[in-house]
């Protein structure tokens, strides 16, 4: 019974002793670097496999920049999946950039995938970024238009901080260069010429700049400056408003010619109409004429009209014909 009680104990007496051989000489360097560390910490750290000696050198990096932190932070943000030497020194540059950042921020920061190094850099050093990306636009330019209808190309440099309270979940970058891209067409839409764009640039950057564009995003903006603005160039557009107003006024052409036609369409089947109402008038009187003879002979069996009624009748028209013959001949000549 003494065997089997012994036996157990000293195995784990001798892996415990193994295990502090092990970890003794991060102890001791800790120890010496004023930033002790419990053996039964390091111990744990290598029963949960965590490195203890990349445990042990952020955490005396940390104590010896003046940062409060614990072992226990450590091995937790490395549990999660975080990088402990990443979040270490981005609070060490914050700190002596006098930047508040707190390790539980850090941490957050570098589990959502961000780089809490750049991010922190960018804070204390604004960086600048192109508008548009020079990489995603074929030319490297805005395109406006201002009121006079004259085609503008604009290029700007816009300087960002980190935000560092709304890195996570705030938008990236390519939201400020979308947003302010939206901000400098629609300043210079503003603007009555193209002129004032091209004498004030600045007007340009005080409106967009005070629309607060960085709302909701991971950056503050610092300032946005024209970099570039010109008018498009020979072989381009350049007076948009005229080319817009020279297609309108082709399209009313066309529009016209075609409502002309239309109305000449229509004219010539009306004229068609009143040639062929003519013609069934004519038919008409012609019928009526052919009646008359038959309504004489009925006159004449009845003996409502007399033969002399009818000579008469007769010499009147030989007469009437003799006198428009001669009132047309009279005519020819005058016209001669």
């Amino acid at each position: 019974m003494m065997y089997i009680i012994i036996v157990p104990i000293a195995i784990i007496l001798l892996i415990a002793l193994g295990l502090a051989i092990s970890v003794i000489d991060l102890w001791v360097r800790a120890l010496f670097a004023e930033a002790p560390v419990r053996i039964r910490d390091l111990i744990g750290m290598k029963l949960r496999r965590v490195p203890p000696h990349q445990v042990v050198l952020t955490y005396i990096s940390a104590i010896k920049a003046g940062l409060d932190f614990t072992t226990g932070m450590l091995e937790a943000h490395y549990l999660a999946g975080g990088s402990m030497q990443n979040v270490v020194r981005a609070m060490i540059a914050a700190d002596k950039a006098n930047i508040e950042l707190k390790f539980q921020q850090a941490a957050a920061i570098d589990l959502a995938g961000r780089n809490i190094i750049d991010a922190v850099q960018t804070s204390v050093n604004p960086k600048v970024i192109d508008c548009p990306d020079p990489d995603k636009t074929a030319g490297g330019m805005l395109d406006a238009v201002a009121k006079d209808g004259i085609r503008l190309l604009v290029k700007a440099r816009v300087t960002v901080r980190t935000n560092l309270e709304r890195l996570v979940g705030g938008a990236t970058e390519q939201t400020i260069i979308a947003r302010v891209g939206q901000g400098i067409i629609s300043a210079i839409g503003s603007m009555v010429s193209y002129k004032e764009v091209l004498e004030n640039p600045d007007a340009i950057s005080r409106k967009v700049l005070e629309s607060g564009l960085d709302a909701q995003t991971a950056f503050e903006i610092v300032s946005i400056d024209i970099a570039d603005v010109s008018v498009a160039g020979i072989g381009q557009i350049a007076n948009v408003g005229a080319k817009l107003e020279t297609d309108r006024a082709d399209a009313d052409k066309i529009m016209r010619q075609a409502e002309a036609e239309g109305r000449r369409a229509m004219a010539i089947a009306q004229e068609q109409e009143m040639r062929a109402r003519v013609q069934e008038m004519q038919a008409k009187v012609i019928e009526a004429q052919a009646e008359v003879p038959l309504a004489m002979a009925e006159a004449f069996r009845k003996g409502n009209l007399g033969i002399m009624d009818f000579y008469r009748m007769q010499n009147i028209m030989a007469d009437t014909s003799m006198r428009e013959s001669l009132a047309g001949g009279d005519e020819e000549e005058t016209s001669k």
